[in-house]
């Protein structure tokens, strides 16, 4: 329940600081919006200025163009209003911070979208102190448990290995921005091309822009047709895709393909069966179970409200051990936002 001194409270808008005049992530347009991650759900064209993580300049910009934006280095603290400002590293994709505000003696943490396993594409997760920490949930429930990187990783290279040796070309579909780029950064191709998604490859240039290391790829327009796709030798090629450019013409100018689907969806038996791909591979740039727990314990904070995903189960796990827990309801956590890309140009067969 909102308190009359709370530093963030529920405004149609979005997450509102009252002390500081500024929201925090907002879904309608607002004169000042301080933005945790590029991903569309939590970054929005129209408001009037925007405060981002210096790292997620690169991304932000190619996402929504000529905004007016300020950024700040991680930990660096800024006072707006009297209510001191600062951005910590998220862990979820490049550039993903979370938000620490102090005012008045009272110190509130919103967290965004965050990952505590280790990731090469962006800045590990650092566990902020604060009496009041706002989470996210979206895999909120004890059956999402991540698998490390090592295991994942040598699953899909065995999976694109007997996919090359049987003439097949790998589609591996995950979304354009930070799902996509943790995937390369994992996968080495050797002597079988890397091939990208043009929504893929514009991203890809923001991260390498950063400092990030991926593979060399291949930009999927240069075969517009199956015949020329043949003729260089890509049959044991991988391409990487959103889930919605893996149309049945953009398959057919590859010839035999297998598909797999990345997202932390395909730890459900179900979702794998319903989505009718050859393969899923749980991978996800948010936090299980153990990691909700760890990150919530590592800020101290005796207030936690949930913004999105499980939130009922997160809510009543946390009252359960004795923290003050509740809910606010948002606009986040719609993950086919940022599946939504543009088709492939002369994708037609």
């Amino acid at each position: 329940m909102t308190r009359p001194d709370d530093l963030i409270v529920l405004r149609p808008q979005g997450l509102y600081c009252p002390a500081g005049d500024f929201y925090l992530d907002p879904w309608r347009p607002v004169h000042r919006a301080v933005i945790t991650h590029a991903h569309a759900d939590h970054a929005r064209p129209g408001h009037g200025h925007y405060l981002a993580s210096a790292p997620g300049e690169g991304v932000l910009r190619a996402r929504l163009g000529g905004i007016s934006l300020q950024t700040l280095p991680y930990g660096e603290r800024i006072s707006h209003h009297g209510v001191e400002l600062s951005l910590h590293p998220a862990g979820h994709v490049l550039g993903s911070a979370q938000v620490r505000l102090s005012h008045g003696g009272r110190t509130w943490v919103a967290s965004g979208d965050y990952k505590v396993a280790p990731d090469r594409t962006c800045t590990p997760f650092e566990p902020v102190r604060c009496e009041v920490f706002i989470t996210e949930s979206t895999f909120g429930l004890p059956i999402y448990r991540w698998r490390p990187d090592e295991e994942l990783f040598a699953d899909i290279h065995r999976w694109w290995a007997a996919n090359a040796a049987d003439g097949r070309v790998s589609v591996l579909m995950g979304y354009s921005f930070g799902k996509a780029q943790r995937l390369l950064s994992g996968l080495d191709g050797g002597s079988a091309p890397i091939l990208v998604h043009s929504a893929v490859a514009a991203l890809n240039e923001a991260y390498r822009a950063a400092g990030v290391a991926l593979p060399e790829t291949l930009p999927l327009a240069r075969w517009t047709t199956a015949a020329k796709a043949r003729e260089a030798g890509l049959a044991g090629a991988l391409l990487l895709c959103p889930p919605n450019a893996a149309t049945p013409q953009l398959l057919r100018r590859l010839g035999e393909t297998s598909i797999a689907f990345a997202s932390g969806w395909m730890q459900l038996r179900g979702a794998r069966r319903r989505a009718g791909h050859d393969r899923g591979f749980v991978v996800s740039d948010h936090a299980d179970w153990p990691g909700l727990q760890a990150a919530i314990a590592a800020t101290g904070a005796e207030r936690v409200i949930v913004t999105h995903g499980s939130v009922d189960v997160l809510v009543r796990y946390l009252q359960e051990q004795g923290l003050q827990a509740e809910a606010f309801e948002t606009q986040y956590g719609n993950e086919a936002a940022d599946a939504s890309t543009p088709a492939e140009d002369g994708a037609a067969a």
